[in-house]
């Protein structure tokens, strides 16, 4: 019987087994294919799998069939050649086998919206009466008309057509506050809903909000809060993304002596084809994007594609210009989530029908760019490799590195691994020889790092108080000589907390428990975890009051007090993910400072890392403590590689830097080690205390999330067994279990939350002792595996 497995892109996402026929021929079928396929009543579109047993798992179904089973026929091929490699079909493999998930599902995951249906019409040539057939009539062919569609196929007259849909969007085109009635409920709605979403279709926004609302976004776009259209900003097919034209000196194409010795270990390593992975550890503005251009020409010159990853969009665009710039003649791909769905697709189907013979294209992107099928993957490179945003914890859990590893080892290409503060367990590697490293110890073209101080703020209380005053002066000596300021405050807002003056109640989200925050320019009360908010001025829900105090401080607040201090001579920008929302707000912000018509640029974590001002000479932390009493064991981590890169924009032209951070405890051996820039000395103080405690780099860490409604009274008796399953599963496969104990947000959404940790020595074993609690998961109680861990929240 000539029988191939299937996979589904659709629920359930099993792999069935189907009837090859005749017509057309069997060699127009081949593995990565996506197909139709009958399941029922309905057509669904489904990729072949390779004939390999290694598959059973990951597919759901053995590689045979079962005896006397009659199979039903594969109905069309829904492209003329597969999507997916044999390579790329296996990556993928491996990564559901390591989620425990079913291929249909990840391959699903992978692919955009319109290449996982069936929605495709044939456009025929040279058949009487017949110009066009949809799928399901191509189906139900009888043998007759089979015979001739073959013929047609094998002629090249039978063609699937791309079923691109014209999709109206629209997107705000103000920031808050807006000039809207409070009565104006429903308009009101459809603002909140675009800020919190961005450019969404139009449909999604009706089905999220109601048809009812239509007519309130008609006369939104009436009256110019709102525009609609086929393409949102930023998404034109053929122009560069605004985003992109971010100002900021184009890489030198000059290397010096410590970036050609690294080019020249780097570049062996590409040219063994032998999948590679190495690290390039730099000191900011040290010119690792100079080495990973170099690298690049050279991959591009052997014939083999790049792939060149960021952590965020605004910084793939910096990357995006910065190899423009550099390889004007080559072809340049920019692909990230945010895309139109039909961008996205016409890039998948463009990479996928490429041939042996084209010429190697050169991708950027955020961390979804990496499942573009290559065929000829030869370099990828993941510049600020230690950032939290490689790895994706919603719908298909994934590490950018380790998928990264994995493409380089299956396509022998090189993985290359950049940052100024590497990941812990990265730089370990590198220091006990897993990982080769390369190293830039200077910056580039003689700029000196930044000196840095600390400032005691123990004292401040004044509300308004939020710089201390020798910051202050710091800050106002700057814009007086005609320089730069970059203010972080990691915490979006104009006050993170309400307190009720008469009674003491401090405003809360009811479905999380989480204080709401107060923004300004909205007039709302929001939380930052469920969405939800309620407007403001409110009554206090205990005791009816409405006499509140602000407690803490938020971005937009510090850039409230700065504007009014340093007075209308001086501008104060602000960036964060509430001023970056609406569509090219971001690169408004960056190119209006690029360009120096602000003195000042107050923001979070957003402006840290990847941005060159050359006239920024004045850093300042306003809070350099909050992240450091998380419970979370990677905090002084993470809080050394945000100052140490926020840092690292000041004094990067010709210019001497210095950064003030202010904090209630400069003894910390965070800071002793950041003063110095020295983050050898931080990485081997960190180690020690990872070994003592048992964390990674020493363990395996895998974190069980675990949930169930707030009012369900069987949690007890529920988290119990869980506890008892999981320490006799844990000492059967040798894994240390501690919990289950409430998390540190114990309630989001309406649902209460507990967390379990496993510690062992490799992934099956984590992932052997949570197979055990699945069969105490039902509706009600929720349990997710997360294998290393970057949110223990």
């Amino acid at each position: 019987m000539n029988a191939q497995r299937a996979a589904l892109l659709s629920p359930p996402f099993l792999a069935y087994h189907y009837r090859i026929p005749d017509t057309p021929p069997a060699a127009g079928f081949l593995p990565g294919m996506r197909v139709a396929v009958p399941l029922g009543n309905t057509v669904r579109a489904a990729v072949l799998l390779p004939q390999d047993a290694g598959w059973d798992t990951a597919a759901g179904t053995a590689l045979t069939p079962p005896e006397g089973i009659a199979l039903k026929p594969v109905a069309w091929p829904l492209e003329r050649v597969p999507l997916f490699s044999a390579a790329h079909l296996d990556v993928l493999r491996q990564l559901a086998l390591r989620q425990g998930m079913l291929l249909g599902q990840v391959l699903a995951s992978v692919l955009p919206a319109g290449l996982k249906v069936a929605d495709i019409r044939y456009r025929l040539q040279g058949i009487p009466k017949l110009r066009s057939l949809r799928i399901r009539d191509v189906a139900a062919a009888d043998a007759a008309l089979r015979q001739t569609l073959s013929r047609a196929w094998e002629a090249g007259a039978m063609q699937p057509e791309a079923a691109f849909r014209e999709t109206q969007f629209c997107w705000l085109s103000q920031d808050p506050p807006w000039p809207v009635r409070p009565a104006a409920v429903n308009q009101l709605k459809i603002l909140e809903y675009l800020w919190e979403h961005g450019p969404v279709p139009v449909p999604v926004l009706l089905a999220a909000l109601g048809d009812g609302v239509r007519e309130s976004l008609r006369r939104l776009v009436d009256v110019g809060l709102v525009r609609q259209g086929l393409v949102p900003p930023g998404q034109q097919e053929e122009e560069m993304d605004p985003a992109c034209v971010l100002a900021g000196a184009p890489p030198p194409p000059t290397l010096n002596e410590e970036q050609a010795a690294a080019l020249a270990s780097l570049s062996e390593a590409l040219h063994r084809w032998q999948g590679e992975t190495r690290l390039l550890y730099g000191v900011t503005g040290s010119g690792k994007t100079t080495v990973y251009l170099a690298l690049a020409r050279e991959c591009l010159r052997a014939g083999r594609s790049v792939v060149l990853l960021a952590p965020e969009i605004a910084l793939a665009c910096n990357l995006r210009s910065a190899a423009a710039q550099a390889f004007p003649e080559a072809e340049l791909i920019f692909h990230h989530g945010s895309q139109t769905p039909a961008r996205r697709e016409a890039q998948f189907r463009k990479l996928a029908g490429r041939g042996e013979g084209d010429a190697p294209v050169i991708v950027v992107g955020a961390r979804s760019a990496l499942f573009l099928p290559l065929h000829d993957l030869g370099l990828i490179v993941l510049d600020e490799e230690h950032d939290a945003s490689f790895k994706q914890e919603e719908r298909l859990p994934y590490q950018a590195k380790e998928l990264g590893y994995v493409m380089a080892r299956r396509f022998g290409a090189l993985l290359l691994l950049g940052s100024a503060t590497p990941d812990i367990k990265s730089f370990h590697a590198a220091q006990t020889g897993a990982l080769p490293m390369a190293g830039l110890t200077r910056r580039h073209g003689g700029a000196q790092l930044p000196a840095i101080e600390f400032v005691d703020i123990k004292g401040l209380s004044s509300f308004d108080q939020l710089l201390a005053p020798q910051t202050m002066a710091m800050v106002e000596e700057t814009v007086r000589r005609g320089e730069q300021a970059i203010i972080l405050l990691n915490r979006r807002g104009y006050a993170p907390a309400m307190y009720c003056q008469d009674c003491g109640h401090v405003l809360r989200c009811p479905q999380c428990q989480i204080g709401l925050t107060y923004h300004k320019g909205r007039e709302r009360m929001l939380c930052h975890y469920c969405g939800e908010g309620v407007p403001w001025p409110c009554l206090c829900p205990q005791c009816g009051g409405i006499s509140f105090l602000p407690l803490g401080e938020g971005t937009q607040r510090m850039e409230e007090v700065l504007t009014r201090h340093l007075g209308r001579d001086t501008t104060v920008l602000r960036l964060d993910r509430d001023a970056a929302r609406r569509p090219g707000r971001l690169e408004e912000i960056l190119s209006a400072f690029a360009r120096k018509e602000a003195q000042v640029l107050v923001g979070t974590q957003m402006l840290s890392k990847g941005h060159d001002f050359p006239d920024v000479t004045q850093v300042v932390v306003a809070d350099a403590d909050m992240g450091l009493n998380l419970p979370d064991f990677r905090a002084a981590e993470r809080t050394f590689q945000l100052l140490m890169q926020v840092s690292g924009r000041a004094g990067r032209g010709d210019k001497p830097g210095r950064v003030a951070i202010q904090t209630r405890d400069a003894s910390h051996y965070c800071f002793e080690h950041l003063k110095t820039h020295d983050y050898q000395g931080f990485f081997e103080e960190e180690l020690a205390r990872r070994k003592k405690w048992r964390y990674p780099p020493f363990v395996k860490l895998g974190l069980v999330r675990v949930s169930f409604p707030a009012e369900w009274e069987g949690h007890a008796a529920a988290l119990a067994a869980l506890a008892g399953r999981s320490r006799e599963a844990g000492r059967e496969h040798g894994v240390q279990v501690m919990g289950p104990a409430p998390a540190p947000l114990p309630m989001l959404q309406g649902r209460k939350r507990f967390h379990l940790l496993f510690k062992g020595e490799d992934w099956s074993r984590l992932r052997a002792v949570f197979a055990a609690l699945k069969p105490l998961q039902d509706d009600t109680l929720r349990l997710t595996l997360d294998l290393d861990p970057l949110d223990m929240m």
